[in-house]
């Protein structure tokens, strides 16, 4: 059975995306934030066509939890299409360090340079704010929602950087996108089932011929998910399965292929 659509566009999202197009204006360059793991998806269409008309910065985080073969034909396929495009670990500070020369590049020669970092809820966008700035001043947390209010940072003398809130599509419609987004966080908890998606992931996993497909329920027996001794929890034990999967846990996994 097809998994219904996904809606989630409370009204905090409503009126950021109304807000973004007036932010717009006074800024030089934006910085797209994209889960490494999840390059195509992990992208709101609507986000790309309200910027086009600025500078663009695609920076792909979390690169250290993406398959690093995977990463680079990511790069290569949005650079072949016209895109500035980095991957980066927010944690290394050479990969703040890059991230930060190319947004100065990119800057123009005013007095003041203003970029707008965005990408739906989760994408590692205050975390990229943080290691752009080389040090903690946008708070960030591994769940989807935490920035409401856009936030002014003043990066240099002559760049400062906007954080908006996430905006994610008002529904996701295929059901590939709705388990692979509920992976990475960018969803609310509240909004998907945990074993549906792990079984989804399971599903994928195998039909790609990999030896390390997660079974949920040998899992549970694994981590000591019971319940009485003997009965498997396999619903806590899947919201800790997902925890471990954006630990790193398991190694470093992409969820998808650039397009041929």
């Amino acid at each position: 059975m097809q998994a219904p659509a996904i809606g989630w566009y409370p009204g905090h999202m409503a009126r950021a995306i109304r807000r973004l197009g007036e932010d717009l204006r006074s800024v030089d360059t934006v910085v797209e934030v994209v889960d490494a793991r999840l390059p195509l998806s992990g992208r709101n269409p609507g986000l790309a066509r309200l910027a086009a008309r600025k500078r663009l910065l695609l920076v792909l985080t979390r690169a250290d939890l993406a398959d690093p073969n995977a990463t680079a034909a990511w790069l290569e396929y949005f650079r072949a299409r016209g895109s500035e495009a980095l991957a980066i670990d927010a944690k290394r500070t050479s990969d703040g360090t890059r991230l930060r020369a190319n947004l100065c590049r990119l800057a123009t020669q005013r007095a003041t340079s203003r970029a707008m970092v965005v990408g739906i809820p989760n994408a590692g966008k205050s975390t990229a704010i943080n290691a752009i700035a080389g040090k903690s001043i946008a708070r960030a947390e591994n769940r989807a929602g935490v920035t409401r209010a856009p936030q002014w940072f003043r990066i240099a003398s002559n760049l400062e950087l906007l954080d908006t809130a996430g905006i994610l599509v008002p529904k996701i419609d295929s059901p590939e996108a709705q388990w692979k987004l509920a992976l990475i966080g960018a969803v609310p908890s509240a909004r998907f089932d945990p074993e549906d998606a792990i079984a989804r992931l399971g599903l994928w996993m195998a039909a790609r011929g990999r030896e390390d497909a997660v079974d949920l329920e040998t899992f549970s027996q694994e981590r000591g998910f019971l319940r009485r001794g003997t009965i498997v929890d396999t619903h806590n034990a899947a919201w800790s399965y997902i925890k471990e999967l954006n630990a790193g846990t398991f190694g470093r996994m992409t969820l998808e292929e650039p397009p041929a």
